[in-house]
C-alpha cells in the first residue's frame, strides 16, 4: 500500500469521534517529512531532539488520550496504534516515544484525583516516563504510603519527562497477603537517571535506567495493578469515560505495536518505490519486472495489512466492551496479549523479508533500510511481543491452567 493510500485509509478512521480524529491525524502526517529528515540526528542524540519534542507538543499528539476535562483529546484507544503507525513512517524511535508517553496521560487518568491534580494543575503538558518491570522495584507499606527502592531498565523518554511511573512489588509481613503489584508515580527529583542507552535499534528513544533508594511515595501517588484490570478505577470519579475503564496490562502490547506497524509500512513503501525504477546490477533487468520482487511485495504487504487489522480490531472491540460496561474475562485478556505479540511478529517478518530481498543496498548506513531493520528487531525484542511468552500463557488459560501473567 503506498503512503498516500495509507494516509487516506487512516483519515477515514474517525470511529464516530466527529472530525477531531482526522484532524489530529492530519497534524501527524504533516510532521512525517521533517521527522524522517531528522532520523539520523535522533539516532545520534539517542533521544528525542528538542525540536521534535516541541513539534509533537505543538500538534497536541502527546495528549491524544488525556482526559477532555483537562484539555486533552480523549480519543479512542485505537489512537495509540494509528498515530504511532503514522509517525513511524518517518522514525520508529519517535513513534515509540510518542505512543509510550501519550499512554501515560491515559494511565494517569486512572490514578486518584489528587495525583492527577498535582501534575496537571501544574502543567497539563508534563511528560511521564515509565518502566513496568515489576521485579525491578521493591516497596514496603508504611504510614500514609510506601517506601520504594529499585533500579529499572528501559525507561523510554526519561530525559524529556518530569515524572515517572515505576512498577514494583509490595512485600507483606503477613504471608496471607502475599505480594502486590503496584505502580508508583515519582517526580524527577526522586530518582536518578543512569545513561545506559547505547543500543542497536530504537536508538533515539533514550530508554535509560532509573534508580531510587528508599523514597517515600504517598498512597494517592500509587495505583494497584488489580485496580486497572478493567472497570472502575480510583480515577473514575473524575474520568468516568470508557477509555479509562479499559484493562491496562491486558492491552499493553497495543501501546507500542503501532511503531512496528508504521516502520514496516515505511520499509514496504521504500522498497516498492525503488523496485519501480531500479535495474538489477547483475543483468540490468528492472526489479519490478521480476516475479520474485512481485511476490515479495505481495507477501510483505499481506503481513502488514493483517497486522494492522489485528491491532485495530482488538483496540476497537475493547472500547466497545468498555462502552457497554463489560470487563473482558481472563481468556479474552490472554487473547489480547497473544494477538498483540503475533501482529508485531508479522511486521518484523515483513521487514526481514524486504531487507533480504534488497540485497547489498541494505548494507549502507546512509539509507533508511538498515535503520528500519534494526528498529523492527528492537521492537520485537520487547517482552510484550514475545510470542513464546504470550502464546504459552494463552495456551495455558485455554487449557484451564493458571495464568502465568500476574498483571492480568
Amino acid at each position: 500500500m503506498s503512503g498516500t493510500v495509507h494516509k487516506l485509509e487512516l483519515d477515514r478512521r474517525s470511529n464516530g469521534q466527529d472530525g477531531a480524529y482526522s484532524e489530529m491525524l492530519e497534524r501527524a502526517h504533516a510532521l512525517v517529512p521533517k521527522l524522517r529528515e531528522r532520523a539520523a540526528t535522533t539516532e545520534e542524540m539517542r533521544r528525542l531532539p528538542p525540536e521534535t519534542e516541541r513539534e509533537l507538543h505543538d500538534a497536541g499528539l502527546f495528549r491524544i488520550l488525556q482526559p477532555k476535562r483537562v484539555g486533552g483529546s480523549e480519543l479512542d484507544y485505537v489512537a495509540l496504534v494509528d498515530f504511532a503507525d503514522v509517525i513511524a513512517l518517518a522514525d520508529a524511535s519517535v513513534a515509540w516515544n510518542l505512543a509510550n508517553l501519550a499512554s501515560h496521560h491515559w494511565m494517569l487518568g486512572m490514578f486518584d484525583e489528587r495525583a492527577q491534580d498535582l501534575i496537571w494543575k501544574d502543567n497539563v503538558n508534563a511528560l511521564i516516563a515509565s518502566s513496568f518491570v515489576f521485579p525491578a522495584g521493591r516497596a514496603t507499606k508504611v504510614a500514609g504510603g510506601y517506601m520504594l527502592s529499585g533500579r529499572w531498565p528501559f525507561s523510554s523518554g526519561v530525559d524529556s519527562s518530569a515524572w515517572n511511573m515505576l512498577a514494583g512489588i509490595v512485600s507483606s509481613d503477613d504471608d496471607a497477603d502475599g505480594v502486590e503489584y503496584r505502580v508508583f508515580l515519582l517526580k524527577q527529583d526522586d530518582y536518578k537517571i543512569i545513561d545506559t542507552w547505547n543500543a542497536t535499534g530504537l536508538k533515539g528513544t533514550g530508554s535509560s535506567d532509573v534508580e531510587t533508594k528508599n523514597v517515600f511515595v504517598s498512597d494517592y501517588m500509587t495505583l494497584a495493578v488489580k485496580d486497572v484490570a478493567g472497570g472502575a478505577t480510583p480515577g473514575s470519579t473524575v474520568n468516568p469515560g470508557p477509555l479509562y475503564a479499559l484493562p491496562v496490562f491486558a492491552l499493553f502490547p497495543f501501546v507500542l505495536s503501532g511503531a512496528a506497524l508504521g516502520n514496516a509500512q515505511a520499509c514496504l513503501d521504500d522498497y516498492v518505490e525503488i523496485a519501480r525504477h531500479r535495474a538489477s546490477t547483475y543483468n540490468r533487468a528492472k526489479l519490478g519486472d521480476l516475479q520474485t520482487t512481485q511476490i515479495k511485495v505481495a507477501e510483505a504487504s499481506a503481513k502488514i495489512d493483517a497486522a494492522r487489522l489485528i491491532m485495530r480490531r482488538t483496540c476497537i472491540e475493547a472500547m466497545e466492551d468498555a462502552r457497554r460496561g463489560d470487563v473482558p474475562n481472563l481468556a479474552e485478556k490472554t487473547r489480547y496479549r497473544r494477538d498483540g505479540a503475533y501482529a508485531v511478529n508479522l511486521c518484523t517478518e515483513a521487514v526481514s523479508l524486504l531487507f533480504s530481498a534488497s540485497g547489498a543496498r541494505g548494507l549502507y548506513t546512509t539509507g533508511a533500510l538498515q535503520r528500519q531493520f534494526r528498529d523492527a528487531h528492537a521492537i520485537n525484542a520487547h517482552i510484550a511481543f514475545s510470542f513464546d511468552a504470550a502464546g504459552t500463557n494463552y495456551g495455558r488459560v485455554a487449557l484451564d491452567l493458571p495464568s502465568e501473567n500476574l498483571t492480568l
